[in-house]
């Protein structure tokens, strides 16, 4: 059975509360060493199996790394092409803990033709972690991460000034950033960002402090991440997306499963407790929950995120992709929408087009009516659309819907606004939307 790299003995670690979740989600540009500072977190908080860092070791000898520990980003560059290229294309997953928090990393690339899985880490991060190279600063694809981050509305952003070992006015160059990603962060909406001056090689200020930069009397990345609030979904209205109904099976031999019928799903947000009045979206029918089912044990309340069924105190007509919410704060279904879409498609999008869009367990036909502006990350200006919008564009379009979708204001809800584009024909994902974003510089 694997253990646990060794490492020195460290002291008694202090008594904390049941670690809470933190998910965590990394970008930037390409060799800015994202993947080596998720290696260095993994590796310093001991999170490695002795047989992971073997692996990693042998991986490091044969590419000639003559480091004083291994390449660490090869435990997060798992494709055999990554390691090959030195890169990271898809996103990588992982988890850690320490005695304060527990984390579920994704490790996303920095290649522009990948910013679509940026988006995806992006998207239910709690913290997302921007890598800046201290020899180059803010660059367009720094420009263009923020700028997702802030429409994803990430409730924290960290910028580690990584590689700030390479840099000879390491002060002068992290005030810098510093001041370039405070206008930035201006612009894009987001409200708590933080500066870390790092080296994921050297290990500087990731996990323990350096004496190399006695200038920075802030926290370690780590402590910074053990700190920041989790966004809790629990506070929001109620929204149940029903992915499947159970219905009553012939022949039980549990009596009491003879006559059931319950409608399975994922608390996306809220909670909901028996005796709670709710309707369902988008007939707008009004029911009381009778009970709630988990793991085949009734219970009187759940919350975001559980899993759950539910059972109602009428026979409705209900089917997957309806959506049960609170009564007091029920959304109102529409069939006209606008969007901002981040476009993840190698064909452009045009005005007309015809596509699926996917709200929570809902898919329905759509048009895309018409295209306002786009961003223009390079120059800092929101410009209007000239026939198209290619691939990585940030576009605000018009959207009506076969069948209407109970879509909320993603700056309300990020789970009620968000949306995908999917292809009709072929099932690709064409675009994340955030309902009624807006484009700003």
């Amino acid at each position: 059975m694997s253990t646990a790299t060794q490492h020195p003995t460290t002291p008694a670690a202090t008594a904390y509360p049941s670690p809470s979740l933190l998910r965590l989600a990394t970008a930037g540009s390409v060799d800015d060493g994202k993947s080596t500072l998720v290696g260095r977190l993994l590796h310093d908080t001991k999170s490695v199996l002795a047989d992971q860092m073997a692996a990693v070791e042998q991986a490091s000898r044969r590419r000639g790394w003559t480091g004083e520990l291994a390449d660490l980003a090869l435990l997060t560059d798992g494709l055999r092409a990554e390691r090959e290229q030195g890169i990271t294309i898809d996103v990588a997953y992982r988890y850690f803990a320490t005695a304060r928090r527990s984390f579920i990393l994704a490790d996303c690339p920095g290649h522009v033709q990948y910013t679509r899985n940026t988006v995806t880490g992006a998207s239910t991060a709690d913290v997302v972690v921007v890598l800046v190279d201290a020899r180059n600063g803010v660059v367009e694809q720094t420009r263009r991460h923020l700028a997702v981050i802030g429409l994803l509305r990430a409730p924290h952003v960290v910028v580690a000034l990584n590689k700030i070992d390479l840099v000879e006015d390491a002060e002068a160059v992290h005030a810098g950033v510093s001041a370039d990603v405070a206008a930035l962060a201006r612009t894009f909406g987001i409200e708590d960002v933080r500066v870390v001056p790092v080296s994921a090689l050297l290990g500087d200020n990731v996990v323990e402090r350096s004496s190399r930069t006695p200038w920075y009397a802030g926290p370690t990345l780590l402590e910074l991440l053990e700190t920041l609030p989790a966004e809790s979904e629990v506070d929001e209205p109620l929204r149940f997306p029903v992915q499947l109904v159970i219905r009553p099976q012939q022949g039980a031999v549990d009596p009491a499963f003879v006559d059931y019928r319950g409608y399975a799903g994922h608390v996306a947000s809220g909670a909901v407790s028996v005796g709670d009045e709710v309707v369902v979206s988008p007939s707008g029918l009004r029911t009381t929950v009778t009970g709630i089912d988990r793991g085949g044990v009734s219970v009187e309340r759940a919350e975001a995120p559980l899993s759950v069924t539910l059972r109602l105190a009428d026979q409705l007509d209900i089917s997957r992709g309806d959506l049960i919410a609170g009564a007091a704060e029920a959304p109102h279904p529409v069939q006209q929408a606008e969007a901002v879409l981040c476009w993840l498609a190698e064909a452009p999008l045009v005005p007309g087009a015809r596509v699926l869009v996917k709200h929570g367990t809902r898919t329905v036909r759509a048009r895309v009516t018409a295209l306002h502006e786009r961003l223009d990350v390079a120059a800092m200006e929101v410009v209007p659309v000239t026939g198209g919008a290619e691939l990585n564009d940030l576009v605000r379009v018009s959207l009506t819907l076969a069948e209407p979708l109970p879509l909320e204001d993603y700056a309300l809800s990020r789970d009620g606004g968000s949306l995908l584009v999917v292809d009709p024909h072929d099932g690709t994902t064409l675009a994340a939307g955030m309902v009624g974003a807006e484009l700003r510089v």
